[in-house]
């Protein structure tokens, strides 16, 4: 499962999301992100998951592709439904069992926060299959360029975040094959108290610090050895060409965002 997991991958392709510039599908998912707090009835959520699974047509990917890798994400959704679910009231009392009550204002305000996170979850997700982590990088780097005149190393930190993202899924995978590993030897994780889970992950962590720490210092000395020296002196071999394709999908996504304002109740 955990090999699965899509955060932080790139799935190369040629759909009309892959060919947009990186710099404006970071812009519209930072837009897409205030826009989302716009919807306050089943509307606006209607809209929002049309959405969202249109561009999940233009980019070329399946609906069952990136439900099967988010399933660990499910499990934080499930949760932030059932907080709203029990902790929530107002409304029709649906159930009541004495100690605790299910409302249905409850009901609402959890299917909604659910479609929200959701569609945050999966907006983000689109951002990362259809753009390479140097893409990435490259317009972290262009977007907070204007930072530079306060000294921030705005580089640096583009650098870091592109290589934050690029181990997600190589620690994953090294995840997996530790447990199936630790699996083969007898160690069982899936049964018994909680308490004895938790000490058989014992024997999972500590060889993923020292694989994650080995790999990290082979990045450092290939990045050495290459003579990486932070911004000074780099070129880029890709140029970002922004064309009218992109100040399109911007003005696309600020028009949803103003559809959206205008049917809040």
């Amino acid at each position: 499962m955990l090999s699965k997991m899509l955060l932080g991958r790139y799935i190369p392709g040629n759909s009309m999301v892959h060919r947009f510039d990186p710099r404006a599908k970071i812009i519209a998912v930072f837009l897409f992100m205030i826009i989302v707090f716009f919807a306050n009835h089943w509307t606006g959520y209607l809209l929002l998951v049309l959405f969202v699974l249109s561009l999940t047509k233009l980019a070329g990917l399946s609906l069952v592709f990136l439900f099967n890798g988010l399933k660990l994400i499910l499990l934080l959704i499930v949760f932030t439904f059932m907080m709203h679910l029990f902790f929530t009231k107002g409304g029709t009392v649906l159930i009541d069992a004495g100690w605790f009550t299910i409302e249905s204002e409850g009901v609402i305000r959890g299917i909604y926060i659910t479609i929200r996170l959701a569609m945050l979850i999966l907006i983000t997700t689109l951002l990362t299959l259809t753009t390479s982590p140097l893409s990435l990088t490259d317009a972290i780097e262009r977007i907070c360029r204007p930072l530079k005149a306060i000294k921030v190393p705005v580089h640096e930190i583009a650098m870091m975040m592109s290589i934050s993202l690029r181990f997600i899924p190589t620690l994953m995978d090294e995840t997996e094959k530790i447990i199936k590993a630790q699996s083969a030897r007898g160690s069982t994780f899936m049964t018994g108290s909680l308490k004895s889970r938790l000490n058989a992950l014992t024997p999972v962590f500590i060889p993923l610090f020292i694989s994650a720490f080995k790999r990290a210092e082979e990045m450092a000395m290939a990045m050495e050895v290459r003579g990486y020296q932070g911004e000074e002196g780099r070129t880029n071999y890709r140029v970002l060409d922004w064309q009218w394709k992109d100040t399109f999908a911007i003005i696309l996504m600020i028009l949803f965002g103003i559809v959206l304002f205008m049917i809040r109740q």
